[in-house]
Order: C-alpha cells, then sequence, then structure tokens
C-alpha cells in the first residue's frame, strides 16, 4: 500500500510499503482524510522534541488526526467493528502501569503516540492497523472531515473545560491557528464570550479578534494559550484576571518565561494540557448535534504526494483560507 514516509529533516516521500496486519486486539482502518497539524510538521523538519530525545526516529511514518473504516479485525478484536465508520485516541498506553490503571494513558510513560513516536506508525496511508481498545464510533452525522477533526477537537475542548468559564463569562483565547479557532467555538458553545488574539483578524472564528495593539482592556475570566510564542505564557498570567485560570496547550520553540511572583500574587491557576483523550467522545457529540462545526477551518483535501508540500509550508493553489489541511489517501 502507499504510505507517506518522512526519511529525514525535510525529506518526505509517498512509498510502497508492506500492507498493515491486525495484531491480538487490533483492527484494519481503511483511510479515509488525515489532518496535517503543526506536530507533523516539527517532524517534518527535524525540530520536534521527540526526535531528539530518542522516543521518535528516522524512517518515521506520520499522521495522528484521522477517520475511516474498519475493513478487519485481529485476534481479540469485538468484530462488531467491521464495517463501522472510526477514529481514534492518538496515545496508545501499556494498560498495565499505575497511570494507565487511573485513566490516565495520555501520560503514561511508555505509551505509543500514534505516527509520533516509535512503535506505531501513523495514519498517512492507505491502511492503518490500529488497537480496538482506543476505538471512537463515528455517528452517521459526523463525515469524514469532521472525523479527521475529533482530535484537535479533543484538544481545544480539554482546554476550554480547563479554563473553568462559566455561560456570561468572558474568555481570551491567544492563537488563531486549528487549536485557537476550535476552542474559540467550544467557547461559544458553552455559552461563553469568546475574543481571541492574533496577528491579524481572523474572520473563521465568530469571535472578535484582537492584536496586541487592538486587545481591549477587559477582564478575561478565563486564558487558553494555543500559540507557540515564548513571550506568550507570561502575557496571559499579566492578562488573566486575579483567581482565574490559565491554560496552556500551545508549545514555543524556546522556553518560556513565566514570573511565578504573578501566578502567586494573582492567586491564578495554571493548567497543562496534553492530548485530546479525555476530550474525545465531548467532540464527537459537539460535532453530531452541530454545537460546533469546524469544516470551515480546513483549506483543502489533498493526495499523499501533495502533503509533501503542505508540510513544506506551501499552500496548494485554490485553496481556501482556513488553517488546516487533510490528506485523503485514496486520491
Amino acid at each position: 500500500m502507499r504510505a507517506l514516509v518522512l526519511t529525514g529533516p525535510g525529506r518526505a516521500e509517498v512509498q510502497d510499503v508492506p500492507e498493515p496486519e491486525a495484531g491480538p486486539g487490533q483492527v484494519i482502518v481503511e483511510v479515509e482524510r488525515v489532518g496535517v497539524c503543526g506536530t507533523d510538521v516539527e517532524l517534518f523538519t527535524g525540530d520536534m522534541s521527540y526526535l531528539h530525545t530518542g522516543v521518535a526516529s528516522y524512517p518515521l511514518r506520520p499522521g495522528h488526526e484521522w477517520s475511516g473504516t474498519v475493513i478487519a479485525t485481529g485476534h481479540g478484536a469485538d468484530r462488531s467493528w467491521l464495517g463501522r465508520r472510526v477514529t481514534g485516541d492518538t496515545m496508545i498506553g501499556c494498560g498495565a502501569c499505575a497511570r494507565c490503571r487511573a485513566g490516565r494513558h495520555h501520560v503514561c510513560p511508555t505509551r505509543h503516540e500514534l505516527g509520533c513516536r516509535d512503535g506505531l506508525p501513523g495514519a498517512l496511508a492507505e491502511r492503518l492497523a490500529f488497537p480496538a481498545a482506543y476505538l471512537h464510533a463515528l455517528p452517521d452525522t459526523v463525515d469524514a472531515t469532521l472525523g479527521a477533526l475529533v482530535e484537535p477537537g479533543g484538544n481545544a475542548l480539554r482546554a476550554v473545560r480547563a479554563a473553568a468559564v462559566a455561560p456570561g463569562e468572558r474568555l481570551l483565547i491567544l492563537g488563531t491557528g486549528t487549536i485557537g479557532l476550535l476552542a474559540a467555538m467550544f467557547g461559544q458553545a458553552q455559552g461563553a464570550e469568546v475574543h481571541l488574539l492574533g496577528l491579524t483578524p481572523e474572520p473563521l472564528a465568530g469571535a472578535p479578534v484582537w492584536t496586541r495593539d487592538t486587545l481591549p482592556g477587559l477582564a478575561w475570566d478565563g486564558i487558553v494559550d494555543a500559540t507557540n510564542a515564548a513571550i506568550m505564557p507570561g502575557l496571559a498570567v499579566e492578562l488573566v484576571e486575579p483567581g482565574r485560570t490559565v491554560v496552556y496547550i500551545g508549545l514555543s520553540g524556546a522556553p518560556s518565561m513565566v514570573d511565578t511572583r504573578a501566578i502567586v500574587l494573582k492567586d491564578v491557576t495554571t493548567v497543562g494540557i496534553l492530548g485530546a483523550s479525555a476530550g474525545l467522545a465531548g467532540a464527537i457529540a459537539a460535532y453530531a448535534e452541530g454545537a460546533a462545526d469546524p469544516r470551515a477551518l480546513v483549506a483543502g483535501v489533498v493526495s499523499l504526494e501533495e502533503i509533501v508540500d503542505v508540510l513544506a509550508g506551501k499552500r496548494p493553489a485554490g485553496s481556501g483560507t482556513g488553517p488546516k489541511f487533510q490528506a485523503d489517501p485514496r486520491l
């Protein structure tokens, strides 16, 4: 079958690779859509920290935002998955350690991360072997595009929940990339007054977008930092109302400086978000019910070959304005 393979920093190609086989507890998925995110770009460029800590190495097959249909099951996997449309968790824990047993498999010390760490090839391929225990069924109202937006949606939903903003309160989201815009949608769905801070106005959010120069001096009841800028974590603490919460989901390329004295003296709670696991079911439900519809965030659907240019920062001709690209491996 065909799959996208990262062969080194700045190098990627579509290769013919062996067909996946369903191991014990696994299924085979015919992949329909796969999103490309910042993690995939960093794996392509070589900047991703996992490449430097040794948990990921080239050649690497990326892709962790996906949807598809189960076409085969391995020994021990429930055969009722056959023919069902699904997506799945990125974080695959060992299932035996104290963290997994406590429901925190996303921080399991020996976890696999689909398409991000060694051990579990990603979804930018025609077919995918995947553990059935980590599947999530997609209802008919969640199409392939939305299905591949469940993983980023789960991350954004977790961030909004952690911000602990009640209906009618004001939520400021730093960043107008995919996660920031998804967080804006979920915040609005929960009744918050949502504002965004970005480099330029972004109409896709359906909420006011300010720049640093135009940001009004309002009381921000919760803040989500969904940027990759090292100065933003400190700014978030500076802007948030005393006694409220700042949520960090973005990762900068350099260490961020935050004055912990400000956190203490303002009695601010700070929360870090890693992974979508606890938000996947909620994202699916929100999409299915129409509480959030992020399809406009997808600028285009391209082939596996065209994803190479997307990873290199090129936007295909005729692309929309959204920040997200998806691949259809069947093209």
